[in-house]
């Protein structure tokens, strides 16, 4: 993780394993990537101005395979989920077609106003509390 961390700048740790940087991909005037380290070692890349995973690392002298620390095993642990996985898609579906809505307003007018910024939050709470819901 340092090893990606120590090339990027604006670096600010926003929660366990998670940080937001600067992207080195494009003129980034406030940080824009989003980092998170998961439990497995695996590290996420999501850059908020719509710069490709593949373009952030060759901006860092990375390829993807540095994302992936070990091999990871050809199956995932079974879950104990009491919710179809069905639904978990539906909701994780509805709510990344919310943020997609909510950001293409944002990218429009250049601002959103609270009630949107509030439903943005819960999208993305919805979200992460569905894959954490999925993973057991």
């Amino acid at each position: 993780m340092s090893a990606l961390l120590d090339r990027l700048e604006g670096v600010r740790e926003t929660g366990p394993s998670r940080w937001i940087a600067k992207c080195p991909s494009h003129d980034d005037s406030s940080p824009s990537l989003a980092i998170r380290e998961l439990d497995d070692g695996r590290i996420l890349l999501r850059d908020f101005g719509f710069c490709h995973v593949s373009d952030v690392l060759a901006a860092l002298g990375m390829e993807m395979t540095d994302l992936f620390p070990e091999r990871l095993g050809h199956h995932l642990p079974p879950t104990h989920s009491r919710i179809p996985a069905r639904e978990l898609l539906a909701l994780i579906d509805h709510e990344t077609l919310t943020v997609g809505l909510i950001v293409g307003d944002f990218m429009d007018t250049g601002s959103l106003d609270e009630p949107s910024w509030q439903r943005l939050s819960t999208a993305v709470s919805r979200i992460g509390k569905a894959r954490d819901h999925a993973a057991g």
